[in-house]
């Protein structure tokens, strides 16, 4: 019989927040069943932000888990960070390392890394996250307006990593929560997003956790038919499908797609 999909209600229940941040972002390479998932992300983020292309106040990470790595090249170029996640216990999370209470998760390691390709210092990166992300808020991508029953100012810039896949049941539920971030981009805006391909479940030490299989195709597709402009597309496969414990996942994509300027 069919698993049933893992939708929010049950990360709200049984996701392990801090497990999760332990077992896939200790260090810089993921955990070593992902071999270098979390590198390849690091790696296209910062090539992507660090030309400084992309810039102006605000930017959006939808669905952040309970991490801050996503935001790391980016937030050198934008004034204002909104972090944001469904789970109660994932943005506890963020807002333990924000306040830098004692015992809060290590993001060093990760940090380091990014700055090492970047040539930053990592005190000053960290303290420049800390002192721009102003919110994070509950979202929930299945809503047309994912930070219901607040309404966003439009953002220069919104990301979103390894979240849509998780949340949505299928490819309509998807095509509505792309849709969802459309709406909270100002026209020639940039959505960057960061995801797997062919990927139906992963593990948080023995919790399963359900996740829509895409392709490459699938979600350009839906891009397109929004009216983005796809400026990069990038494609990492798994080099370890058959030994991998902790996921199935085929391949990780990170892609940069301009909204139209027309309103």
């Amino acid at each position: 019989m069919e698993a049933t999909f893992t939708e929010g209600e049950f990360y709200q229940q049984h996701f392990d927040s801090r497990a999760y941040v332990e077992i896939f972002y200790s260090h810089p390479e993921g955990h070593s069943d992902e071999k270098n998932l979390l590198t390849f992300a690091l790696d296209c983020l910062s090539k992507t932000f660090s030309a400084g292309t992309y810039r102006g106040q605000t930017v959006i990470d939808v669905g952040s888990g309970p991490t801050i790595h996503s935001v790391l090249s980016a937030c050198e170029h934008f004034q204002e960070i909104i972090l944001s996640d469904f789970t109660d216990s994932n943005r506890q999370e963020i807002e333990r390392w924000l306040r830098i209470e004692e015992g809060c998760f290590d993001w060093k390691p990760v940090i380091q890394y990014v700055c090492n390709m970047e040539g930053k210092s990592p005190s000053e990166v960290e303290a420049k996250v800390r002192q721009r992300v102003k919110q994070v808020l509950k979202c929930d991508v299945r809503l047309e307006n994912p930070f219901h029953p607040h309404t966003l100012k439009q953002a220069d810039c919104v990301i979103t990593s390894l979240c849509l896949e998780a949340a949505c049941r299928n490819m309509p539920e998807y095509k509505k929560a792309l849709a969802g971030l459309n709406t909270l981009l100002r026209p020639g805006g940039v959505l960057v997003m960061v995801g797997v391909l062919g990927e139906s479940f992963y593990y948080v030490n023995q919790t399963r956790f359900s996740c829509l299989q895409l392709s490459r195709e699938s979600i350009e597709a839906e891009l397109l038919d929004l009216g983005f402009t796809i400026q990069e597309f990038n494609v990492f496969s798994s080099p370890n499908l058959e030994s991998n414990t902790v996921s199935d996942y085929k391949a990780v994509f990170h892609l940069a797609a301009l909204k139209s300027n027309k309103m």
